[in-house]
């Protein structure tokens, strides 16, 4: 803990500094990247069990994962702790040889126990991301079976049916499918926990950096592992600050105090852009902001006030002010770039065409409900014009605001009316987003699965076997047209208000070179940063 405060000063020096009545600006130390974002989402540590955007990111600059893709052409495909694998004939049996050579940063080697270890930690915790592995009719019962050690260096990972080779590989790829330690897990097992209380807030990977410490609310210290594989990070430890106040972050990147702002808003973009010490830098990500409308609300349940929700969102206006610069309108499931995405935006601002649709559902004189929102500037800024443009319709909208742990454990146990949501794709495949905006194989309250569309108890046992039909077509096109069959559906019948697709900005001193900024949050990158 001593180590965690002596790391914390030293980027909080230069904050100080920065209030001193002296006329040098504060400077960052030359071996140390410090970011400010908003990481109050961050609920755990685990890759069985990380969800969340930012922990996302700091997983995937702390560990590795079997296989990995070009950030820059996602269909360039090829190993990391994997060296290389082999389909068998009739597609339901991978084998994996782990690449000779790579240890963790305990100094522990890496073989095929940690990988075998690893997966099937994930299917008998079954955790939120469980789902990812699960699909491929892995359980608690059979896994031992299914995914088995074959050699030192070799095993194999045998599913159900034949899917298609891409969706495997982009699953592994999440944060779920990055391999741990099994001997430093194991050594912390408690009453066959596998390990799940201490790797919630401790490291046992093979990254570029490892994590140090967490402070909910307050910091994450990342420190380079000396033991990683590749080239060796020039920053010999990164630091995220908790700092959710946008104008905040401005104000330390223009003096110094911090190497990176990742939470600037349209007004900070703007004002930024004009400082000659500033560098903005932006990305097209996979994550979409959207509504999720609870079935269990009576009212929400009814599919005219669903649609009618769809044309009280002022889309054009949102986007073009408080989120000038961050979003693009989108109104389907699937991200642009995704294989068969459709960019059909059928929705706008209509309050006629929505008091219409409330009359039509016996609700003319409008109700009363609630939405939880994140309290961080843009979803408040966002909550706040959706409630404006609801109440033109008759629609009372009370917000619920609270930090990303609050929210999101709300909604994960769907006890909210409405929630605004960010979500981000898993994986490279359009299965990733149809899997939770269009597949509910169980709308039990104790059901296993439990993706978007169970979490706003939405029950659809028809457009579930669609998509699952869609993960099973060999041909790209063919598959790509369900997809699209899919979206244009849902788009008319599904509780979700699509609203934008992200554009991640950043604003870094010009100094700092090298940051990624991927299409998945677990695809950022800081391990070639320098100053």
């Amino acid at each position: 803990m001593k180590q965690f405060q002596r790391v914390i000063a030293a980027g909080l020096l230069c904050a100080a500094a920065a209030f001193a009545p002296v006329a040098a600006q504060a400077e960052t130390p030359a071996d140390t990247l410090i970011q400010a974002w908003a990481i109050d989402d961050i609920i755990t540590l685990d890759p069985a069990e990380v969800f969340e955007f930012s922990a996302s990111e700091i997983l995937g600059n702390a560990y590795q994962g079997l296989v990995g893709y070009n950030v820059n052409d996602v269909s360039e495909i090829f190993g990391v702790v994997a060296e290389k694998w082999d389909i068998s004939e009739d597609g339901k049996t991978f084998t994996f040889t782990i690449r000779p050579g790579m240890k963790f940063a305990s100094g522990n080697p890496i073989t095929a126990d940690d990988a075998v270890y690893t997966l099937q930690r994930v299917i008998k915790l079954d955790k939120s991301p469980a789902f990812i592995l699960t699909q491929f009719g892995f359980n608690a019962d059979n896994v031992d079976a299914m995914i088995r050690k074959t050699g030192d260096m070799t095993f194999e990972f045998e599913m159900d049916k034949p899917y298609a080779p891409t969706l495997v590989l982009y699953c592994l790829t999440a944060t779920v499918g990055f391999i741990v330690d099994s001997e430093l897990v194991k050594s912390h097992e408690e009453d066959g926990d596998f390990g799940y209380n201490w790797l919630k807030t401790n490291y046992a990977g093979s990254g570029p950096f490892t994590i140090r410490d967490w402070r909910a609310n307050e910091a994450v210290v990342l420190e380079r592992n000396d033991n990683y594989s590749g080239d060796a990070p020039a920053m010999a430890r990164a630091i995220y600050r908790h700092i959710p106040e946008t104008a905040t972050q401005r104000l330390l990147l223009e003096q110094g105090d911090i190497d990176i702002a990742r939470n600037v808003s349209a007004e900070e973009i703007a004002a930024l852009s004009t400082n000659a010490d500033i560098v903005i830098e932006s990305g097209v990500k996979g994550s979409i902001y959207y509504l999720g409308l609870n079935q269990k609300n009576e009212n929400l349940a009814k599919p005219e006030v669903r649609q009618a929700m769809k044309h009280l969102v002022d889309y054009a206006t949102i986007a073009d002010t408080i989120m000038k610069g961050k979003v693009v309108p989108h109104q389907a499931f699937l991200p642009r770039g995704f294989l068969g995405a459709l960019e059909d935006t059928p929705f706008s601002l209509d309050v006629e065409k929505a008091k219409k649709l409330l009359a039509e559902a016996g609700l003319a004189d409008g109700f009363t409900v609630t939405m939880d929102t994140r309290n961080t500037p843009e979803i408040t800024s966002m909550g706040q014009a959706i409630q404006q443009t609801m109440a033109q319709a008759g629609i009372n909208m009370e917000l619920i605001p609270g930090d990303g742990q609050q929210t999101l454990t709300k909604y994960r146990a769907r006890n909210h009316d409405i929630y605004i949501g960010r979500w981000g794709p898993d994986y490279q495949d359009p299965h990733t987003n149809a899997d939770t905006f269009a597949r509910n194989p169980d709308n039990s309250d104790d059901a296993a699965s439990k993706p978007l569309a169970w979490r706003n108890a939405w029950d659809i046992p028809e457009m579930t076997l669609k998509a699952d039909a869609a993960i099973l077509e060999a041909d790209a096109a063919k598959r790509a047209q369900m997809y699209i069959d899919l979206q244009r559906e849902h788009q008319q019948v599904s509780p979700f208000v699509i609203m934008f697709q992200e554009i991640e900005v950043l604003a870094r001193r010009k100094n700092v070179e090298g940051f990624v900024i991927g299409p998945s949050f677990n695809d950022n990158s800081f391990k070639a940063v320098t100053k």
